[in-house]
């Protein structure tokens, strides 16, 4: 909120206009306060009021730089140097894993198109480690892109099962989450999870690739606390 001072006439003028409005001017000087400025009187308010020198020294300041945080989810204590040295291994095995995700070129209905946009060179998954696959015995992620049907759900199944450990599924599409827009249809599936366990859900219909960008960001999240060795060591 600004505060502009504005100055009555006082005077000859205040007799002048006195037999026009009746009444004597003030000869004091008045702030107005407004709720709306513009950028052009702020401008000139920074210019002419010397109060505002903090406020120009506080838009300089350079802003401190965020806290840096470690790689790996996994800062301890540990029990023992085995319990160390396992834990560092996962974060190996999940550092590979996360940057070399190969997803099966699976695609259902509409949310296929939007799936080949994500593949495109505009967003270039290449340098995320993302590289379809046309065989499921060398795919590690299956992206469920489209409406499921009672008919396609065995052998999206058999898909899956086909896959090696560890796998991991996207659901991609309000029709893949639950049915989407055929919900009540006597051949849709409503919700891929319902055949195969999934990890990662992409809502819309269609999804934007950006969407099905950030669902990938998401599972690398996921791939990188998991501690496969570190469960293996406690059994």
């Amino acid at each position: 909120m600004a505060t502009i001072p504005v100055l009555r006439l006082s005077g000859s003028f205040n007799r002048q206009l006195s037999t026009l409005f009746g009444r004597q001017l003030g000869t004091t000087s008045a702030p107005i306060q407004r709720t709306h400025t513009n950028k052009k009187d702020d401008n000139v308010l920074k210019s002419t009021s010397s109060a505002l020198v903090p406020y120009r020294n506080q838009s300089t300041d350079v802003a401190p730089a965020p806290e840096k945080k470690p790689y790996s989810p996994f800062q301890g204590p540990f029990s023992s140097k085995a319990e160390y040295a396992l834990t560092r291994l996962d974060d190996l095995l999940n550092w590979g894993r996360k940057s070399s995700m190969w997803p099966m070129t699976f695609g259902l209905a509409c949310c296929a198109v939007e799936m080949m946009h994500f593949a495109g060179p505009r967003y270039d998954m290449d340098r995320f480690g993302v590289v379809f696959r046309a065989s499921p015995r060398q795919s590690d992620v299956l992206i469920v892109a489209g409406t499921l049907t009672n008919k396609m759900a065995p052998a999206l199944r058999k898909i899956y099962d086909q896959m090696p450990e560890p796998r991991w599924v996207i659901s991609m599409g309000s029709c893949a989450n639950g049915g989407g827009y055929y919900h009540y249809s006597y051949a849709v599936v409503r919700g891929c999870d319902r055949v195969i366990p999934v990890d990662i859900y992409v809502p819309g219909c269609p999804p934007t690739a950006e969407a099905l960008l950030y669902g990938v960001l998401q599972l690398q999240k996921k791939i990188k606390r998991m501690s496969t060795m570190q469960i293996w060591y406690r059994k």
